[in-house]
C-alpha cells in the first residue's frame, strides 16, 4: 500500500493538480476527474480507476473497504486534512474523501448492439443533477447503457458524478453523439425509439413496452426538439392522476425505464 504522512498544505503541488480538475478543460487535458464521497470513491476504486485518494483520518477509519479497494488496484492513499479536502471538493460540506479518477471513453457500439434491450439517449440535457440521476435510474432499471448528445452536459462534471452516486461506473456511457445517427443505429438493431413528452400517447396503453427500446429524454425546461420528435417511432406521455402539472425529468425517466424493464421481464 502506498501511503503518506497527513497532507496539510493546501498549496502542495498534488493538491493544486487535483483542484484544477474542477474545470472541464483541465479534466480533458489530463484525462482525469474527481469522484467525491464514500459511494463514488468506492465504485471508482472497485472499477480500478482511482489514481489517488485524498482522505481524512476519520474517514480512513470509517471506510477501510474504500482504502482497501484503492490499494488493491495500485492507487495511492493520501491521508489529508479537512482543509485539503475542502480545497479540492466542489461541495459545501465534503464527505471526507476525494479521488482523482481516470476517464474512459465508450463508443456507440458499447451501448447499442445485438444484446441491447433497453438504452437511454439524452438530448440537450444540460442540468448535471438530472443527467446524473438518469444515469442512476438507468443503472437501477438494468439498462444496457446511456448515450449523451453533443449538446448535453459533460459526463465528468462533479455534479453529474455526485448525482449518479457511483452508477456511472456500472454501465457503458458514450458522449458527444449525434441523436439522428443514434436513432438510425437503434433501428438497424430492430429497436423501437420512444420519446418522453407531455403531448404523447399514454405510456401504459399506447405502446408495446416488451420490445427492445431506446428511450429519448430531453431538456427539462425546453423539452425534446421537434426535429428529434419527428425521428422517433412514438412520443409517449406519463398519465397524471393528481393535480401536479408535470413530473421532473429524473422522475419521468424513472417511470418510463421501470415500465419498460418490468414489461421486458
Amino acid at each position: 500500500m502506498q501511503t503518506e504522512s497527513v497532507l496539510t498544505n493546501v498549496r502542495a503541488s498534488k493538491v493544486t493538480r487535483a483542484r484544477r480538475l474542477l474545470k472541464r478543460g483541465f479534466r480533458e487535458d489530463d484525462g482525469l476527474f474527481l469522484s467525491e464521497g464514500p459511494q463514488a470513491c468506492r465504485e471508482a476504486a472497485l472499477a480500478g480507476r482511482v489514481r489517488d485518494l485524498f482522505i481524512t483520518e476519520p474517514a480512513l477509519e470509517r471506510y477501510p473497504d474504500v482504502v482497501a479497494a484503492v490499494t488493491a488496484a495500485g492507487g495511492t492513499v493520501s491521508p489529508s486534512s479537512g482543509a485539503v479536502i475542502e480545497e479540492i471538493s466542489s461541495t459545501v460540506t465534503p464527505q471526507g474523501m476525494v479521488a482523482v479518477t481516470s476517464m474512459w471513453h465508450n463508443t456507440i457500439d458499447d451501448v447499442l448492439n445485438e444484446s441491447t434491450t433497453l438504452a437511454v439517449a439524452l438530448t440537450a440535457v444540460r442540468d448535471p443533477g438530472n443527467a446524473g440521476s438518469i444515469i442512476r435510474v438507468a443503472d437501477a432499471a438494468g439498462a444496457n447503457g446511456v448515450i449523451m448528445s453533443t449538446d448535453s452536459v459533460d459526463l465528468f462534471n462533479p455534479k453529474v458524478i455526485r448525482a449518479s452516486v457511483g452508477s456511472l461506473f456500472h454501465l457503458p456511457i458514450t458522449t458527444g453523439q449525434n441523436l439522428a445517427a443514434t436513432i438510425t443505429r437503434a433501428r438497424e438493431l430492430g429497436m423501437q425509439v420512444l420519446a418522453a413528452d407531455a403531448a404523447g400517447v399514454d405510456l401504459y396503453t399506447g405502446t408495446d413496452l416488451t420490445k427492445p427500446t431506446l428511450w429519448v429524454f430531453g431538456n427539462e425546461a425546453w423539452g425534446i426538439p421537434q426535429e428529434v420528435l419527428d425521428l422517433v417511432d412514438a412520443v409517449v406521455s406519463i398519465p397524471i392522476y393528481g393535480k401536479a402539472e408535470s413530473l421532473n425529468l429524473a422522475t419521468a425517466s424513472a417511470v418510463c425505464l421501470y415500465a419498460s424493464a418490468q414489461a421486458q421481464r
